[in-house]
């Protein structure tokens, strides 16, 4: 099928879909379910990129920019860009201990509820079998469908699946590559590098600024046109249940390409049946349409609107490389029980060596987040926000990549959800065996009544005594590690 036929498939579904190509049609399309009670899923950043081992998974645009770490690397460990450019990677790429079931495994014990492969990175390589990009994993590399195995490896868990699609950016992604002899600039790779598109905007680091402006220099209207093609064979192929964008389609000229996308995969959704969502960053869509998204970062207070963060287990790059340095598991509990006190859900990132077995430090960090929502979970799952995200002096900066640094709870420092008719208080330091939840202090009229407390684990609520300074819980035993504990309070 060509470009042509498949803009008639699109045109087709939209005109006789519920959803149009217009925000007035696509606003207040139900956030899914499973996806809101869910609150915790995991990323898989897999791919060419992984091979080199260095600096991070923006190593094929760096390789090509003279000056750059990861330029002299290359040049020292490869060759010269002309010699051996980026496909000559793809050999390397070879996923031989790659095993989805396994890695579904880990992921559902982890406590995760959806799973999300990259399907297409800002390089250019598929992770799955497309008809519109030859250059993919079920023809090359590993040689397998890896996005299709990791569908069929979820469905048998009962785990929802979904991809996110990168493309955009690959208009200029590896453009620095024009402005040396490389092969970038050979016609027979152009399909693969795509137009490299270069100019003094786009240009080495001068890019990051670039792109953030809404209004700055557009991909042309092919480029658009393809991507919204290969945007719904995505879909069509995959069925998932989140498609999660990256960067740069909040670019002015992606706006009709993005609503004619929202109302194709959306009223293809009805058609499978599946409640479903998109992922956005930066104003990419209105809020009413599809899910907020903040990189490697959080909101300092309730959302009105349920949002996601997005970060990763490894601080220096969300592909594997040699030296990565590895957020412990304490930390990514805090960011998850902070995360969904304001409305939001979790989407954790692992990054797979390049034989397609995940790291023992990620595999460390799944394993204890798993044991620690199998303890307290319940005050995770299906909850909503309470009257206040918690007390305390400890919170968030707010704005996207500034998760890395681990906060300094105290004991002081409390998170709350509820569900059910219970609190739950969750003490994100718990460094003692006596508790105080200043929130619930007596206030007189129009107080709300508190009944049972419990806590969750085998710890014992010994005495609970409420006054004007608040509700004091005291414990059989200081807690044995100073991951957070959880308080299960009656809302009479």
């Amino acid at each position: 099928m060509n470009h042509e036929e498949y803009l008639r498939i699109i045109d087709r579904t939209i005109e006789e879909g519920r959803y149009k190509a217009s925000w007035d049609s696509l606003s207040g399309h139900k956030l899914p379910d499973w996806y809101y009670e869910g609150k915790f899923g995991i990323f898989i950043h897999w791919g060419i990129y992984s091979v080199p081992q260095y600096a991070c998974e923006w190593y094929p645009r760096w390789m090509y920019n003279p000056g750059s770490r990861e330029y002299e690397y290359h040049i020292k460990n490869f060759g010269d860009p002309s010699k051996f450019g980026y496909k000559d990677f793809i050999p390397m790429f070879r996923g031989e201990k790659f095993n989805a079931d396994e890695w579904v495994e880990l992921f559902a014990n982890s406590g995760a509820k959806f799973i999300m492969p990259v399907a297409e990175h800002h390089d250019g390589f598929a992770m799955y079998d497309t008809d519109f990009n030859r250059w993919n994993a079920a023809k090359m590399g590993p040689m397998v469908d890896v996005a299709s195995e990791i569908k069929r490896a979820c469905e048998e868990r009962g785990l929802a699946f979904c991809a996110s699609s990168h493309r955009a950016e690959h208009f200029f992604y590896m453009n620095m590559g024009r402005s040396i002899e490389s092969d970038v600039n050979d016609e027979e790779y152009r399909d693969f590098y795509g137009p490299s598109y270069l100019c003094p905007e786009l240009a080495d680091t001068k890019v990051f600024d670039t792109i953030a402006d809404t209004f700055s220099v557009p991909p042309t209207e092919e480029w658009l046109t393809d991507w919204l093609v290969r945007t719904c064979e995505l879909v069509d192929k995959l069925e998932p249940s989140i498609v999660y964008f990256d960067s740069w389609i909040h670019n002015a000229a992606f706006k009709p390409y993005l609503k004619k996308f929202c109302a194709y995969y959306y009223n293809r959704a009805e058609e499978w049946g599946k409640e479903v969502t998109i992922n956005y960053k930066h104003q990419s869509f209105p809020d009413s349409v599809a899910t907020f998204d903040v990189e490697r970062g959080a909101l300092t207070g309730i959302s009105p609107l349920p949002w996601q963060t997005d970060t990763a287990i490894g601080k220096l790059s969300w592909g594997y490389i040699r030296d990565n340095e590895f957020k412990p598991s304490r930390q990514i509990i805090c960011d998850l029980i902070d995360i969904v006190s304001k409305n939001g859900m979790l989407l954790l990132n692992v990054g797979p060596k390049p034989d397609g077995t995940i790291t023992d430090e990620e595999t460390m960090v799944l394993k204890e987040i798993g044991s620690w929502l199998g303890v307290n979970g319940e005050g995770i799952y299906g909850t909503i926000p309470w009257k206040v995200f918690g007390e305390g002096e400890v919170n968030n900066v707010d704005g996207s990549f500034m998760d890395n640094d681990e906060k300094l709870f105290t004991s002081e420092d409390f998170r709350f959800t509820y569900k059910n008719g219970y609190l739950y208080a969750f003490c994100m330091n718990p460094s003692k065996a006596e508790f105080l939840i200043k929130s619930l202090r007596i206030k007189g009229n129009y107080d709300l009544v508190t009944g049972n407390v419990e806590v969750l684990g085998d710890y014992k609520v010994l005495s609970t005594s409420r006054s004007g300074d608040g509700l004091k819980i005291v414990i059989d035993r200081v807690p044995s590690d100073n991951k957070p504990v959880c308080f299960k309070i009656e809302i009479c």
